[in-house]
C-alpha cells in the first residue's frame, strides 16, 4: 500500500517569478454558518489574516471568485463542491479527527465506522493536508490515506492577545469579578470531552477562588450527556460561572480578566485556547495527555487530579514567586508559534503546489500530444 507523504515543514523551495501576488481562496464553513466562537473558526481568522499582514498574497475568503490555491480548515460540503474548482490545488488544515466526537455526542462508539469512512473520503480529496499535530498526522495515517502531509502549527496572533489594565476591567467587569478575587478559567465548547463537570468539582475544593468557564454549546440538545452536563451546571457552587460564548472579538478581554487558565480537555490536537491563555500573559495548566507530550517543545504544567489542578492553583495564589515562574512557562511555550515562520511555510507551500500542478498539467498536455 502507498504510504502518505510528510514533509513535517521541510516544503520545497520554489520560483517566485511568476506567482506575486498569491491569490489564495481561505474557506471555513464556520464563517458560513456563523459559528464565530469555535476554535477552527478561530484558526481560520487568525490564517486569514496572517496572509493579509503583507502584499504578496492576496486573500479571497469564502468566496464565488477564483484563486491559484484554495485553503479550507473545514470538512463539510462546501469544501467538496468548492475543491471542484481546484484540481490538485487543495489544501485542508486537519483541525478535527475522527476521535474528536468522543465526548462530544452521542453514540460515538456507533457513529465511529461512518465517521472514519467519512474522514478518509475527506482527507482523499484533499492534495494537500495540513497536520497541526504529531496526533493529527498519525490519525490521518491510521486511516490508510495516501494524500501529501505537511506538518504546520496552527498560526496565532499573539500580539492580539496581550493584556493592558483597561481590557483587564472590561473584562472584569463583564465576568462579574470583584477587586482583588483571583480568577480561574476555562475555553472550550460545552461537552463532556473538554471537561466542564472537572471545572465545577475543582472549584469546589477552592471555594474562595473564582471560577469562570467561557464557551457555548454548538450540538445543543445533541450533547453527549447533555441532561447530566445540565444538572451539573445547574449544581454548581457560588464561585463558578458558565458565561456562555462570546465573540472573538471580546476574547481579549475575557483572558485579561482572568488570573489563571486551567485546559482540562480530554482530547485534543492544537488546541488555540491554552496558546491565546499564554499570550494574554498568565500561566496554563493541562491535563497530561499523550498528544501535548508529542506537540510541545517546551516545557509545560499538567496535572492528572482535581487534587493536581486544585494544588497547582492555590500555589498560584499564594506564591508570587512560582507565579512568575509559571508565566515564564508560558512564554516559553509560545515560541513554537511565531507567525512569521509559520506564514513563510504557508506561502512555500502555496507556492510548490501551484508549480506541482502546473508541472502535472504540462506532462498530461504532452502525452496528449503525443499520442494525437
Amino acid at each position: 500500500m502507498t504510504t502518505p507523504q510528510s514533509d513535517n515543514m521541510q516544503l520545497y523551495a520554489t520560483s517566485t517569478e511568476s506567482y506575486n501576488p498569491l491569490k489564495i481562496n481561505v474557506c471555513s464553513e464556520t464563517a458560513i454558518l456563523n459559528m464565530r466562537g469555535e476554535g477552527v473558526n478561530t484558526a481560520f481568522v487568525e490564517c486569514a489574516e496572517l496572509l493579509q499582514e503583507q502584499t504578496d498574497v492576496e486573500v479571497i475568503i469564502n468566496s464565488r471568485g477564483h484563486g491559484d490555491v484554495m485553503h479550507s480548515h473545514t470538512y463539510g460540503p462546501y469544501f467538496f463542491l468548492k475543491g471542484l474548482f481546484y484540481p490538485r490545488r487543495k489544501i485542508l488544515t486537519v483541525h478535527v479527527i475522527p476521535d474528536s466526537i468522543k465526548g462530544s455526542l452521542p453514540f460515538a462508539k456507533q457513529l465511529m465506522p461512518f465517521v472514519r469512512w467519512y474522514f478518509k473520503q475527506v482527507y482523499s480529496f484533499a492534495d494537500v493536508l495540513i497536520a497541526i499535530s504529531p496526533m493529527v498526522e498519525e490519525a490521518i495515517r491510521d486511516l490508510g490515506v495516501t494524500t501529501r502531509i505537511v506538518r504546520m502549527a496552527n498560526p496565532v496572533q499573539l500580539d492580539k492577545w496581550k493584556r493592558t489594565e483597561a481590557l483587564r476591567k472590561k473584562g472584569r467587569e463583564i465576568l462579574n469579578l470583584k477587586e482583588g478575587e483571583f480568577c480561574v478559567m476555562d475555553v472550550g465548547q460545552l461537552q463532556s470531552r473538554k471537561g466542564p463537570e472537572d471545572f465545577v468539582d475543582i472549584a469546589r475544593k477552592l471555594p474562595h477562588i473564582q471560577f469562570r468557564w467561557i464557551g457555548g454549546r454548538p450540538f445543543g440538545a445533541i450533547t453527549e450527556g447533555v441532561n447530566r452536563l445540565n444538572k451539573k451546571i445547574e449544581e454548581a457552587p457560588d464561585n463558578v460561572m458558565f458565561a456562555g460564548l462570546f465573540s472573538l472579538d471580546e476574547m481579549p478581554a475575557l483572558y485579561a480578566a482572568a488570573d489563571a487558565f486551567v485546559f482540562l480537555s480530554y482530547q485534543e490536537n492544537s488546541p488555540l485556547a491554552p496558546i491565546e491563555a499564554a499570550a494574554s500573559g498568565m500561566p496554563v495548566m493541562y491535563r497530561d495527555l499523550r498528544e501535548y507530550r508529542m506537540l510541545y517543545r517546551n516545557e509545560y504544567f499538567k496535572g492528572n487530579t482535581y487534587d493536581d489542578f486544585a494544588a497547582w492553583i492555590a500555589r498560584l495564589q499564594s506564591d508570587k514567586s512560582f507565579y512568575e515562574q509559571c508565566v515564564q512557562a508560558s512564554r516559553q511555550l509560545l515560541t513554537q508559534f511565531e507567525k512569521e515562520t509559520i506564514r513563510k511555510q504557508l506561502i512555500s507551500l502555496y507556492k510548490d503546489l501551484i508549480e506541482r500542478a502546473q508541472s502535472s498539467r504540462t506532462k498530461r498536455m504532452e502525452v496528449t500530444l503525443g499520442r494525437s
